[in-house]
């Protein structure tokens, strides 16, 4: 289906159910089930993309809204650049020189396996995203999703099941949606289960305070940040670096499900 016939519903002339109103009420129950199924499986990155869409509710247009009253995120919204197609070049990926943000995301991604259309697959599996329509509001969702793996270099947290509800959490505090909410106090609630004496609570906060500090980064134009030694884009931003989480064993992060 083109993106023509995506920007209509069944030929009703109708905006694609992302962009409808009745596409922001909240569904938790919805919700619910896919944290469990997460909780479960970490890397069901799907259920992630089903809670974001359950628990948006107003987060995408407050926040296009909010993207367009700066100059730079009016610009950026005017141009509605898909930045995933940067992402997914390779020879773009290529010119950034060690040390940059560019780079670093290089190096963050190829040995996870990790790709941009990787995580766009994803989110398309959530049948009633439409994610893919022509819609200012879907290509804000569209920027935030393809975001998620640089705000994991420009934080500096892993992929870790601990380092992933940090990003989560410090994700709440840059974008309001819910879904980023419920999955870090349902992630903190899991690792709080192991009683083992580690201050995982702890580092979820500081991940949300640091989210709270840092610059907006919807707003940021990726492909020139990508150009900037990573410590000056840090900077610049007010990323402060973890410590708490860092302060963790690596292999007590990894998951928190574990042999008693």
């Amino acid at each position: 289906m083109n993106a023509a016939a995506q920007a209509l519903d069944a030929g009703s002339g109708r905006p694609p159910l992302g962009a409808r109103d009745a596409s922001f009420r909240l569904q938790p129950l919805r919700a619910f089930r896919a944290v469990r199924r997460l909780i479960a499986n970490k890397e069901d990155t799907a259920q992630v993309f089903e809670i974001m869409r359950a628990l948006s509710g107003r987060a995408i247009p407050r926040g296009y809204a909010r993207l367009l009253k700066t100059p730079q995120g009016g610009a950026i919204a005017y141009r509605r650049e898909e930045f995933a197609d940067r992402l997914s070049d390779a020879a773009w990926l290529a010119r950034f020189e060690p040390g940059t943000v560019g780079a670093a995301y290089r190096d963050f991604i190829a040995p996870r396996g990790l790709t941009a259309e990787g995580l766009a697959d994803e989110s398309r599996k959530v049948a009633d995203a439409d994610m893919d329509a022509a819609h200012p509001l879907l290509w804000y969702a569209r920027r935030l999703r393809d975001v998620h793996d640089v705000w994991h270099v420009l934080t500096g947290y892993g992929t870790d099941a601990l380092g992933e509800v940090c990003v989560v959490a410090f994700s709440y505090a840059q974008t309001r949606s819910l879904g980023f909410a419920l999955i870090a106090l349902a992630g903190t609630r899991e690792f709080r289960r192991l009683k083992d004496g580690q201050p995982y609570g702890r580092a979820v906060r500081e991940a949300w305070r640091a989210g709270r500090k840092a610059a907006w980064l919807p707003e940021v134009d990726y492909p020139a940040l990508f150009a900037m030694p990573l410590d000056e884009a840090r900077r610049v931003l007010s990323i402060v670096q973890p410590t708490t989480y860092d302060a963790i064993p690596a292999n007590l992060r990894q998951h928190f499900h574990r042999a008693a």
